[in-house]
């Protein structure tokens, strides 16, 4: 039988914890800081721990840091990592460095069940959610921790359909307890799930992304099945009830497909949907999946289409494509079996 890691406790959580083991409190911060500040992965690092309550700890407990079961790196210098689950599972992450900044893509769920037509994930279905310390572990496991910048939850799975354990990573992030880390430099992706996007804006202040690929409606629903039960329109509407000008960033992720959203139309019409909400449109390249026949729309046409939004005072940028080669980029990420 797996024992439970504390890897992914609140310190609250943690000190229920000690408190039912009969360990002193104050033992509750020792471990938080052993295990969130110092990232070690055994009991028997926590030195300052007396011998007797380590050996407790290790019949009952394990700490959560292990290892990626795969690595795989990119020409480019991006690097993908497998890592099992405790379910037996996979689920993959990916390491992006650039010159000024390291931005680590975690999961949140083993597969999806919002089934978008153009994502590997979402093809695969849904398996299960992730715990916060199995998506804790992606951060903390990480061989190039020190360089991080940036956390972007836009990896397997949907934030707001695992939101509570999503949340729970949140408050360790960036608590005073755990990592410290401003929610600025964190950001948070999601389709768009209506029941949960109120949780998410008033108990973070994390970046919010929101996956857009069209403005219209039956577009949209033909790109995302989400659309039919949770409309984008709504959740514009709520949106636009939040403070945007401050540190908070809200972006709308937008893939481009050669023909089918790339018109003047679609550009009239993102003016039309967005008006008066201060965020950013970050244009995405299409990167090819199997079963998927559509193509992504030619260098001079997003740029075009970066330019006319940008004109009419929406902030439109064009990411940069990153691990294609090793099936790492927007898209495709998948629970591949281990080599």
């Amino acid at each position: 039988m797996k024992k439970e890691s504390l890897l992914g406790k609140t310190i609250e959580e943690l000190k229920n914890t000690i408190s039912e083991l009969k360990m002193p409190k104050y033992t509750a911060d020792q471990i938080a800081e052993w295990i969130y500040k110092k990232r070690v992965s055994t009991f028997d690092a926590m030195t300052n721990l007396s011998k007797k309550h380590r050996e407790l700890l290790n019949e009952n407990f394990s700490v959560g840091i292990y290892d990626p079961s795969v690595e795989e790196k990119s020409a480019d210098g991006t690097i993908k990592y497998l890592y099992d689950t405790q379910n037996g599972n996979n689920v993959e992450t990916v390491f992006i460095p650039e010159e000024d900044r390291a931005t680590l893509c975690i999961s949140s769920q083993v597969g999806c069940k919002f089934g978008c037509t153009f994502c590997m994930t979402g093809k695969q279905g849904f398996k299960e959610n992730l715990t916060a310390g199995e998506i804790l572990n992606q951060i903390y496991s990480q061989p190039n921790f020190e360089f991080l910048t940036n956390i972007v939850f836009m990896g397997m799975g949907e934030p707001l359909d695992n939101i509570q354990e999503v949340l729970r990573t949140c408050e360790v992030l960036t608590s005073d307890w755990g990592l410290a880390w401003s929610p600025r430099r964190i950001t948070i992706s999601t389709v768009g799930v209506m029941a949960n996007m109120t949780k998410l804006l008033d108990q973070t202040q994390c970046h919010v992304a929101i996956s857009l690929h069209s403005p219209f409606d039956d577009e949209r629903a033909m790109l995302m099945p989400v659309q039919k039960a949770s409309p984008i329109k709504p959740i514009l509407d709520m949106l636009r009830s939040y403070e945007w000008r401050g540190q908070r960033r809200l972006s709308f992720e937008y893939i481009m497909f050669d023909g089918i959203n790339d018109t003047n139309s679609h550009l009239r019409e993102l003016k039309i949907l967005l008006k008066g909400l201060h965020c950013r449109v970050n244009l995405i390249r299409y990167h090819a999946i199997p079963e998927f026949s559509y193509k992504t729309t030619s260098e001079d046409k997003m740029m075009y289409f970066r330019d006319t939004l940008t004109e009419n005072n929406i902030i439109a940028t064009i990411r940069k494509s990153r691990g294609e080669d090793i099936e790492a980029a927007c898209g495709m990420l998948s629970s591949q079996k281990k080599p």
